[in-house]
């Protein structure tokens, strides 16, 4: 069985926070895969974060988890 994932092409997305354009790769390699944080896939079927809104975010989880 193939990865539906693998021959995906590079698409240009809106960031669902603040709608910039940005490069997902889904097949990879994507700028997300370079982070050093993970944090869940959207689960309500929303689309990916741009960098600056993702590494907020993450900002965020990690302050939240400290406190």
């Amino acid at each position: 069985m193939t990865n539906r994932l693998q021959n995906a092409p590079t698409r240009r997305l809106a960031c669902a926070r603040c709608a910039t354009v940005f490069a997902c790769n889904p097949s990879g390699p994507c700028w997300c895969a370079e982070e050093t944080f993970r944090l869940p896939m959207p689960a309500d079927g929303g689309e990916c974060l741009c960098p600056t809104c993702l590494r907020k975010m993450a900002q965020q989880a990690a302050r939240a988890a400290a406190s």
